[in-house]
């Protein structure tokens, strides 16, 4: 993650109402990973209600450090790629930093391509700065 840690935190009822939203959107998916009913990952594809946009969704995961290695990030991708075929969404879009090549070596393994990079784009705790790689899946056009 590249966050730190409080940053941008959302409460139990916050998850509820975006998955209540993300239930609602035929162009949303919001998919919950759990252990011994604790939430340990989570992963969101967020459409546009815009015309020009309706054909891609941006795609995020978030699963928790001591859950890594475990495949739940690359379970969610799969059903995120799934769904987004099965619902004629023709692109799926994601950040990475540059640094997390587990994470890009994944996406790649799934379809996706480096589409571009945001330079010094983030600024993290150690005080340094870090590309974003902003990547793509393209399936059907």
């Amino acid at each position: 993650m590249d966050r730190e840690r409080g940053e941008a935190y959302i409460d139990e009822e916050g998850f509820k109402q975006i998955i209540q939203e993300d239930s609602d959107s035929a162009q949303n998916l919001f998919l919950v990973c759990e252990v011994s009913d604790r939430i340990v990952g989570f992963s969101r594809c967020e459409g546009k209600l815009l015309k020009r946009f309706s054909h891609k969704v941006e795609f995020g995961v978030c699963v928790l450090k001591e859950f890594w290695g475990h495949g739940i990030g690359k379970n969610l991708l799969k059903e995120t790629i799934r769904w987004a075929d099965a619902n004629d969404i023709k692109k799926i879009t994601l950040n990475v930093l540059e640094t997390n090549e587990k994470a890009i070596a994944l996406y790649k393994d799934n379809g996706f391509e480096v589409e571009g990079m945001l330079k010094k784009d983030k600024l993290l705790s150690d005080g340094h700065y870090y590309d974003t790689v902003v990547m793509g899946r393209i399936n059907g056009i």
